[in-house]
């Protein structure tokens, strides 16, 4: 349980990250400092660029990286300090700036922020996956890393909506806000990650060894890794599923802001009691995952939680536009959004445990075809699409308030009726379409249980022989670590399968 809490923690660092980048920065830079909303969008999007390099590259380096301190911890220990300093350099540019020289000064921090943070995530996440090699028990690990999430989610939002911008006159378009919010932030931040990190450094004698094949961390043995990664069948239908679903989250979240303060027209306080849908949300899936999975396993928990995702998270914007939803303003329009909401929340907290439990049996199926434990290279992959789901988000939603010509320093209740029914066009259909055709790739999941335990039969018999306890000659039957080399995972239910 200690070392469960002390793995958990770490995550309300990264979420309070991402929760103030996705939730106020484009709104911050468009809306209060003016910066045109193609141009926002753009410096998130040479963001993504830079993601796209450093995440893996540092999956790749947390694999192999050899020292007292382990693999994965040196990296954890480096990453508040540049972290917290991007933050605060992000939400207060020089004064003047304006145009193309904001825009220049908003890129390159994000892509500092950003690339700091990976510092921490990838390894991070790597160790979690080393934790256990119970198919079961995975589950719970990345139980407490959501609720963790979720908790990072939750201290910002009551501060933000419920201290901070109803004490400030325009609330959130009041430029002063922004200073005790980033300075709470990054105090968060900061402690969470260095606590993370502190206390679960008694594991390092415990976690896995990286790989002994003789090849130094460079950038053949980086293709290498990809290259590897990518060909196993599991492994991609789960990344172009993160990928499809990242659009679905980026454009919600990067326009939560947009909808509650212009389309929903509720006060900062309303727009703080819509955590309760969380709050929910997250707490049954904390607590229904691991059974589900057992009940149903990991393949059909994930198809059907990316469903309920997909349909609620728009619900309340769809019904709004049938001329179906409460009033704007009223507290029985914030209960119907709540409503929904909960069901939505229920979905992304199973989902989110279900596909970085899942990533580890990948990398157990990996490790047992190649010889090399490597979680640190699957895990880049979910650290990618965590952040490209904003980055996309603020390019789409760059792009969408360009073209519906949504007037910069708006105030509620004032904007044209045309332009707040094409905004929640984009927030309710448009966006839904990504998840549910997520969904439909996540059906070619191919892990289930018996197919993971033989893999974990096979990689002890494997470590026995290692060590001289075991023949060689222990099964004549086909292994799995020759069919996966032949043609992908085995079928569910053959015989090499099960």
């Amino acid at each position: 349980m200690r070392t469960k809490l002390a793995f958990g923690i770490g995550a309300s660092g990264e979420a309070a990250t991402n929760w103030i980048f996705n939730a106020l920065t484009f709104f911050f830079y468009n809306q209060v400092l003016g910066l045109s909303p193609s141009l926002a969008g753009l410096a998130v999007f040479i963001a993504i660029i830079f993601d796209a390099i450093t995440d893996p590259v540092m999956g790749s380096i947390s694999d192999r990286f050899r020292s007292r301190w382990g693999r994965r911890h040196p990296f954890m220990f480096a990453a508040p300090a540049p972290v917290v300093l991007a933050m605060y350099m992000i939400f207060f540019p020089p004064e003047g700036l304006e145009g193309y020289g904001l825009f220049a000064w908003y890129t390159f921090f994000t892509v500092m922020m950003r690339g700091s943070l990976t510092l921490f995530t990838v390894p991070h996440l790597a160790l979690g996956a080393e934790l256990s090699d119970d198919y079961h028990e995975r589950s719970k690990v990345m139980s407490y890393n959501n609720i963790f999430t979720y908790l990072g989610w939750l201290v910002m939002h009551v501060f933000v909506w419920f201290v901070i911008f109803p004490n400030f006159e325009l609330g959130q378009r009041n430029q002063s806000a922004y200073f005790p919010i980033v300075m709470y932030c990054m105090t968060l931040v900061a402690a969470c990650i260095f606590i993370s990190a502190w206390f679960t450094k008694d594991r390092i004698p415990y976690l896995k060894s990286p790989p002994d094949d003789g090849e130094k961390i460079g950038p053949v043995r980086l293709f290498k890794d990809m290259k590897e990664a990518m060909s196993n069948r599991n492994y991609l239908n789960l990344l172009i599923g993160l990928f499809l679903l990242s659009m679905m989250i980026g454009t919600h979240e990067t326009l939560a802001i947009y909808m509650a303060t212009f389309f929903w027209e509720l006060t900062p306080v309303q727009i703080g009691w819509l955590i309760l849908s969380n709050v929910f949300g997250y707490s049954v899936g904390f607590a229904i995952t691991a059974k589900l999975h057992r009940r149903f396993d990991k393949r059909a928990t994930i198809v059907g939680s990316a469903i309920l995702l997909s349909i609620f998270w728009s619900s309340a914007v769809t019904l709004r536009l049938f001329g179906l939803a409460p009033e704007n303003t009223s507290w029985e329009l914030v209960a119907f959004i709540i409503g929904l909401g909960t069901f939505a929340s229920l979905g992304g907290s199973v989902i989110n445990i279900s596909v970085m439990s899942a990533l580890a049996d990948v990398a157990d199926e990996h490790e047992l075809s190649s010889g090399r434990r490597q979680e640190g290279i699957y895990y880049s992959a979910r650290t990618f699409f965590a952040k490209a789901s904003n980055g996309v988000g603020h390019v789409v939603a760059g792009i969408a308030l360009d073209l519906i010509e949504f007037p910069t320093n708006a105030v509620p209740g004032e904007v044209a009726v045309d332009k707040i029914f094409s905004l929640g066009i984009v927030d309710g259909p448009f966006a839904m379409v990504w998840g549910l055709a997520a969904a439909a790739l996540y059906g070619r999941y191919k892990i289930n249980k018996s197919y993971h335990d033989e893999i974990q039969r096979q990689l002890q018999a494997r470590k026995l022989v290692q060590r001289g306890y075991a023949s060689t000659d222990s099964s004549s039957r086909p292994t799995i670590a020759s069919s996966v080399a032949k043609r992908g995972s085995p079928r569910i239910g053959s015989r090499r399968g099960s």
